[in-house]
């Protein structure tokens, strides 16, 4: 059996356990399962690590050469969502086709789970043995809360615990993350944007629809909802974060838009003006955004509510935050008469250091894997276990290995999803590397 070969099997393996978790999921004995899976297929790092469980999520230690300096974590989870719809191959096959490997978890995140581990692995197994502590994460609840890695993270800041790096998923390598950037991009989360979910009240008389009074519940919503789309009642800023993004982006980018990107201090005024209009996804980046996901009114088709409402999911910017966003578009709500109620509140997530050495282990690491890849920092606007990190490091970056398309992009939390053969063994080299050059 050749390398590939054994990097297939078993992340095939992975991928044909079940490990779909729930809201309410008080029988963790698939996880369990698991965790015995891994020990199979990576039998020499699990020979050399401290292992703890903490209801279906584990935390591994790894001892290095020198207990006094600060030790790293890297994190991938092993649960997955569930997989509706059609797939052009069942979404727990781990089969290989069309250089491809499919199925649930291939990209989020079995397969960011199944390179760190087979690196550490093949390391392990030559006596390689790390500069300083080295820890390895994977939760089992990231799909449905996080509660395994917050209570993981409460565990190691009791105990006195800091890193000097901690690595979670997050961006990947992609060809384009804003429109007109032509190359191959390693994007790194310097941090995520809080998520906060929101819901918004409107109260009437109700009434029959055969003589319906004005301002209505549901209208004062759709008034509320449309005023809120535009996004305005929330400010627009470059931070230094996006703006180092731009200027690195900036060479690879053709025409006007290049050099404004790369003079982003002096255009900081027309790149928040205009940015939203050229990528959403560079939009989102510049301020808190917010989408309305669910409704509710009468239960009759003839009845005008009483009460009606809208759920609102809002991620926060880091240079507004939850109060002064939540305060926000609770301003806005009230201008239509319309209540806010906290459902979930935001847990605001630092921003790593782009300028840090950990940061530039990274980089190298990338640069030693994928020569041609330019490494790339960004907030990521969705929500990782790494939001619970933030009191065990100044460094908590967000990053998985794997080149993937915009297509495949979509696949996360979609249908058809798969990761290409070609990017696996770079992945486990990238692994290789960064923990080869922590010190």
């Amino acid at each position: 059996m050749n390398i590939n070969e054994k990097y297939l099997q078993n992340l095939s393996t992975m991928i044909k356990a079940d490990t779909v978790s729930y809201d309410e999921q008080p029988d963790k004995s698939k996880f369990y399962a698991f965790h015995e899976l891994l020990k199979e297929l990576f039998p020499s790092l699990f020979s050399v690590v401290e292992l703890e469980v903490f209801d279906g999520s584990l935390l591994m230690k790894w001892k290095g050469k020198n207990p006094d300096a600060s030790p790293v974590m890297l994190m991938n989870h092993m649960d997955v969502v569930e997989a509706h719809g059609d797939w052009s191959h069942e979404p727990f096959c781990g089969e290989v086709f069309d250089g491809r490997l499919w199925g649930r978890g291939t990209l989020d995140n079995k397969g960011g789970l199944w390179g760190m581990l087979q690196a550490a692995d093949e390391l392990a197994a030559e006596g390689f043995v790390p500069e300083t502590d080295l820890y390895f994460e994977s939760a089992c609840t990231e799909e449905v809360g996080g509660e395994g890695a917050m209570e993981i993270s409460q565990v190691l800041y009791d105990r006195g615990i800091r890193f000097s790096m901690i690595l979670d998923e997050g961006g990947m390598i992609v060809s384009e993350p804003i429109a007109g950037a032509k190359g191959n991009f390693a994007m790194v989360g310097m941090g995520e944007k809080g998520c906060a979910e929101l819901k918004f009240i409107a109260r009437g008389n109700g009434g029959h629809a055969s003589t319906p009074d004005t301002d209505t519940p549901l209208v004062r919503l759709g008034k509320f909802m449309e005023e809120a789309d535009s996004q305005k009642m929330f400010k627009a800023q470059l931070s230094p974060v996006i703006e180092e993004m731009f200027t690195r982006l900036a060479p690879h980018i053709d025409g006007y838009l290049g050099k404004v990107l790369a003079n982003a201090k002096l255009f900081k005024p027309v790149i928040t003006a205009v940015m939203p209009k050229v990528s959403p996804t560079a939009g989102a980046l510049l301020r808190t955004t917010i989408a309305f996901t669910m409704a509710n009114g009468s239960e009759a088709r003839n009845v005008i509510p009483a009460e009606a409402w809208v759920v609102g999911n809002m991620r926060v910017s880091h240079h507004q935050g939850y109060e002064s966003s939540l305060a926000a578009i609770k301003k806005l709500a009230e201008k239509y008469d319309i209540e806010t109620e906290v459902l979930t509140p935001s847990l605001d997530s630092p921003l790593a250091d782009f300028n840090s050495e950990a940061f530039k282990q990274i980089e190298k690491a990338v640069s030693l894997a994928y020569p041609e890849v330019v490494t790339v920092p960004y907030v990521m606007t969705g929500a990782s276990d790494g939001r619970f990190m933030g009191k065990l490091t100044d460094n908590c970056f967000r990053f998985v290995p794997f080149v993937i398309s915009e297509k495949q992009m979509e696949s996360v939390h979609g249908i058809d999803e798969c990761v290409d053969l070609e990017t696996l063994e770079p992945a486990v080299e990238f692994y290789k590397h960064l923990i080869r050059g922590i010190k």
